[in-house]
């Protein structure tokens, strides 16, 4: 017997996200392409070309509307946009507000992202987060940025993942981004990145269309059956999640971004257990992080919208993607039906793309391509996805 169809709230954007530097190419004023290039570098290969989206956008945009998607996360390199301190490109500007127009022409609704990640290699040569102009050059940036954003966007995210930001400022590039990978966070950077984050939200309303916010890593944390595990729990979940969600909750939205979850034992978070299915990142396989999530936004947020900004899994078993997806989905409409104002869901990724430090072997996109001729090839998944986005719901079985 068929089971139950779950629709979604009309108007719910049914999206992918990407990042600039894992899919455009040649970000050469990056501080990340310096990290990656450098001798004796950690990092297993070069972003370089990556999937050439910085050319090829039009037709990742068109592919996204054909599929039958509505929204489209994207982000803008404030590298280029500012190739050096002071240095405005008029033309990185035009290049991003096409893309912008370039998604109304579609159908597709732009959901931009100001920091993902990297930022040009001279702001981290002045000194990066820790220095005391820090979100002043934020704010400064979010003003040369405003063009992009003057029409037809609703929704900006300020910074992506700003508490793996804290945790990554100490200069290590982990290849796995998630918490038992990390180093703990540097709380001078997370303090650096909540006054950005304010700064840069205070410029943006003075375009008064626009509904800001910052994107959450969220690790869905469990403690283990073991004495002393719920205690180490709280103690590491409040400044490496906790924390970022409560200093969220006069924003417009929040953003989840949710893969799997992380076990908790008296002595800090473990590696997945030996037996559990793993994903190319050696994450578990969690359909249910990205509800954990969200509820814990909820909570800690004080009912503040919520977009799933990011979730998706690695692997090159595409029907298994299908079934990640389908039952986080699931899990996300049980959210909706406690009340949750949940506004959006947007899959990572749209490209298999560029993954940090791991190079370019975890393939969590929708569309695959050819290192070679940069050549676009829907997955199955993505056709699947798509349809799910064009029904505005799915079976629960």
């Amino acid at each position: 017997m068929a089971g139950e169809t779950r629709t979604f709230p009309e108007g719910f954007l049914w999206g992918a996200a990407t990042a600039a530097h894992q899919i455009e190419g040649n970000n050469i004023n990056s501080n990340w392409w310096v990290q990656e290039n450098e001798p004796g570098t950690t990092i297993v290969e070069p972003s370089g070309d990556a999937a050439d989206s910085f050319h090829r956008y039009g037709d990742d945009i068109r592919l996204a509307a054909q599929l039958g998607l509505n929204s489209y996360r994207f982000s803008v390199e404030w590298a280029r946009i500012e190739p050096e301190r002071g240095m405005l490109s008029r033309a990185s500007v035009d290049h991003y507000r096409r893309m912008v127009d370039s998604c109304l022409e579609h159908g597709i609704e732009p959901i931009v992202t100001l920091m993902h990640f990297t930022v040009p290699r001279w702001f981290e040569r002045d000194g990066f987060w820790r220095a005391d102009d820090a979100a002043d050059l934020f704010a400064r940036y979010t003003e040369l940025a405003l063009p992009i954003l003057e029409s037809g966007v609703r929704y900006v995210c300020t910074i992506n993942e700003p508490n793996i930001a804290a945790m990554l400022a100490g200069g290590e590039n982990p290849a796995n981004l998630v918490a038992y990978g990390l180093p703990k966070p540097d709380l001078q950077v997370a303090d650096a990145l909540l006054a950005s984050h304010r700064a840069s939200r205070a410029v943006l309303s003075q375009l008064p269309h626009l509904r800001t916010g910052w994107t959450i890593a969220t690790q869905a944390y469990e403690a283990a059956d073991e004495p002393g595990a719920l205690e180490r729990l709280r103690e590491l979940a409040y400044p490496s999640e906790d924390w970022y969600l409560e200093q969220a909750a006069d924003d417009d939205f929040i953003g989840v971004q949710a893969y799997t979850r992380n076990i908790v034992g008296p002595e800090g978070v473990r590696p997945p257990a030996d037996g559990v299915e793993k994903t190319l990142t050696g994450w578990e396989y969690w359909p249910d992080a990205a509800a954990t999530g969200v509820r814990n936004a909820w909570r800690l947020g004080g009912g503040t919208p919520i977009m799933v900004t990011e979730n998706g899994i690695a692997t090159q078993d595409d029907a298994r993607r299908i079934d990640y997806t389908r039952d986080a989905l699931l899990a996300l409409h049980s959210c909706l039906e406690e009340g949750i104002d949940l506004v959006g869901y947007q899959h990572w990724s749209l490209l298999d793309n560029y993954e940090w430090a791991s190079g370019f072997a975890p393939t969590f996109g929708l569309i695959a391509w050819d290192r070679e001729t940069f050549e676009r090839t829907p997955k199955e998944s993505a056709r699947w996805y798509g349809e799910v986005a064009r029904s505005n719901g799915l079976a629960d079985s």
